[in-house]
């Protein structure tokens, strides 16, 4: 008959943490624990959804000068 003690035992491991893309508050990335990840919160979700949609998240471009030529 074998024992096992109880540093035998795995602890359950924790939920991974990953900062929230919006606030950076750490929220759980399991998707059964967090259906809004990356995000902590349907607020956050949204907010960067709106921020997007406006085109806060676009890149800046340099207009080349009127005598560029592409093809050159």
């Amino acid at each position: 008959m074998t024992t096992t003690s109880s540093s035998d035992l795995a602890a359950p491991a924790s939920p991974r943490q990953v900062p929230c893309p919006a606030c950076g508050t750490p929220a759980p990335f399991a998707k059964d624990l967090n259906p809004y990840r990356p995000f902590c919160s349907l607020r956050c979700r949204e907010h960067d959804l709106g921020a997007w949609a406006s085109g806060g998240y676009r890149v800046g471009a340099v207009e080349p000068p009127d005598d560029f030529d592409a093809g050159a």
